[in-house]
């Protein structure tokens, strides 16, 4: 039995894709090890977002060398499309799979084995050729919808690495969900690049939410990072079933009017205001996330203030911050009045306290109120710790819960060291 590892930088559509590609080498007799470990196989599915995921993504295709220099190394994912012929003259890398022949890497390694032919260029193109993933890295089952983009925002060099947006057909959906439904998954997460823009012949986003919801089972469902292009009044209403988890990471980018047009963002920092501010208005305890790119060229301090205001006034409770990474290729690239280092350090600590201050006081505001928590590990500690449906992080006495388990709890303080905790109700 030859052993297999893994490592996945980025977003939860590469973690759904490695997740796939980990069950079709698990059945097919192939040993999962941990990536630190020895194997025959590893396999990088790299990020090339920012310069930072370029760089952490160079340092993990390095380490299989010292630690198996004849292993076999696998390097795909959006670092693979950007950086093809430059990874393809790295010594230690065997492989270089772009993404839309992902999900033949199994059928390439088996080729390799038979000392058939195991160019990747030979084997078809197909984004949407992944087995239900049943041996995955998370309590959560990730289901991809959609792939590629086509706002082609001027800092995103995603349309390039992904390409242009593609959905896959309801139905295929429709059954990797009951397949890991029947796997025992109890969350599934809806992912792709821009799963707003969800379209299968009549079956719009908000239909399949809507349809997956209806599916029987006893699951919730939860939708990952989406862009806020101008939902209609049924998006709203779906967060009134209860199997749809009320949190969203609805990307805001910038606060400032002028700065939303210069990334060429599809949607006004008005527009994001009322969408945030009747999500919220509806549903009291709603959890928004979302992403801000500080440091945007050009970007004034007052145009950063606007950015100051609004993360304020809309409470998110988390903001993954950005700093401005320059992507050859995009728009953003050419333009004038590159910030400074050191100035985009200062404004992104800012947003960081901002985001601290607004998770406390969100997890303040859930104290005395029930959440459904979903055990994903049990501590050594004998704690149990996973996420209610508002996706609070939880922890609880385990006593008798096991992983993958739902239970009713009641939060009742803030652990500065964890964020929340909880008794059973």
């Amino acid at each position: 039995m030859k052993k297999i590892a893994f490592k996945t930088l980025g977003c939860r559509l590469n973690q759904y894709e490695t997740d796939a590609l980990a069950s079709r080498f698990h059945s097919g007799s192939y040993e999962i090890v941990n990536y630190s470990e020895q194997a025959d196989i590893y396999v990088i599915n790299t990020c090339t977002v920012t310069n930072q995921s370029d760089q952490k993504s160079r340092q993990t295709i390095n380490q299989p060398a010292k630690i198996n220099k004849d292993a076999i190394v696998v390097v795909t994912g959006c670092m693979a499309n950007n950086y093809k012929d430059s990874l393809l003259e790295t010594n230690n890398i065997s492989y270089v799979v772009d993404n839309e022949r992902k999900s033949s890497i199994y059928s390439i390694i088996e080729s390799h084995f038979r000392g058939e032919a195991a160019d990747p260029e030979g084997f078809d193109k197909d984004l949407f050729n992944y087995d239900a993933a049943y041996k995955t890295f998370h309590t959560r089952s990730m289901i991809k919808i959609q792939d590629g983009c086509d706002n082609f925002c001027t800092f995103c060099i995603i349309p390039k690495v992904r390409g242009r947006a593609t959905s896959r057909p309801a139905e295929d959906i429709y059954n990797n969900i009951r397949e890991v439904l029947n796997y025992g998954f109890k969350e599934i997460v809806l992912t792709g690049v821009n799963i707003g823009r969800y379209k299968d012949q009549t079956t719009d986003f908000e239909q399949l939410v809507e349809n997956i919801l209806n599916l029987p089972g006893d699951f919730r469902l939860r939708i990952s990072s989406i862009e806020p292009d101008g939902f209609t009044d049924r998006f709203f209403e779906l967060f009134k079933h209860p199997k749809l988890t009320p949190h969203l990471h609805l990307c805001l980018q910038s606060g400032s009017e002028s700065i939303l047009l210069k990334m060429r963002r599809m949607y006004t920092a008005k527009q994001f205001s009322s969408m945030a501010n009747r999500l919220k208005a509806l549903y009291p305890d709603f959890n928004l996330t979302t992403d801000i790119i500080v440091g945007f060229p050009g970007e004034t301090e007052e145009e950063f203030e606007k950015t100051v205001s609004l993360a304020k006034s809309l409470s998110f409770s988390h903001i993954h911050t950005f700093k401005y990474s320059v992507r050859s290729g995009t728009r953003a690239e050419r333009m004038q009045e590159h910030i400074p280092e050191k100035l985009k350090n200062h404004r992104s600590a800012i947003i960081r306290t901002i985001s601290e201050e607004n998770k406390r006081n969100y997890i303040l505001q859930m104290i005395g109120k029930k959440q459904r928590l979903l055990v994903e590990r049990i501590g050594s500690d004998g704690f149990a710790r996973g996420y209610g449906e508002n996706y609070i992080p939880v922890k609880v006495k385990s006593k008798h819960l096991e992983k993958n388990q739902f239970v009713d709890v009641i939060i009742t303080g803030h652990d500065k060291n964890f964020d929340g905790i909880a008794i059973l109700a």
